[in-house]
């Protein structure tokens, strides 16, 4: 079923963010802006735990996440292994969910209009997955050119 894939895809990507962060050189370097990059490393992972945690965790789990989207953006300096935790976490969470969502959940209608359509749980779920690809790609662009 398309839920062990994107489990296994999830939890693959995350440990990627995760050993993206753990191979900065200089942890500072996680929280830095250039020119015309905006969103440091560490404020592109917590929204990638926010944004999973709202619409898997809580959206589809119950598992009660209040999201606050802008401090994903404003925070600044929270400790590399803080950071990792929260992944980790998110990685649980999501395996979680994943496993007891059903055949006919993922053919349903997604229970938030996100995008602004409604969709099947199915297309989110797969949206998702490429939303954090879009920002690990990032991340390690961010590495490569600011952690010198």
């Amino acid at each position: 079923m398309l839920t062990d894939t994107l489990r296994l895809i999830f939890k693959r990507d995350l440990a990627k963010l995760s050993a993206e962060l753990n191979l900065y050189g200089r942890e500072e370097n996680i929280w830095l802006v250039d020119k015309q990059i905006s969103n440091s490393a560490g404020n592109l992972c917590l929204h990638l735990v926010g944004n999973l945690n709202t619409y898997i965790g809580a959206r589809l789990g119950n598992s009660g996440y209040l999201r606050n989207r802008p401090l994903e953006f404003e925070l600044k300096d929270l400790p590399r292994a803080e950071l990792i935790n929260k992944i980790e976490e998110t990685i649980e969470t999501i395996d979680r969910v994943l496993s007891l969502l059903t055949a006919e959940q993922l053919a349903g209608d997604f229970p938030e209009d996100v995008l602004g359509s409604k969709m099947t749980t199915e297309f989110f779920l797969v949206h998702l997955a490429a939303h954090l690809n879009y920002h690990l790609g990032q991340v390690n662009y961010h590495r490569r050119l600011l952690d010198n």
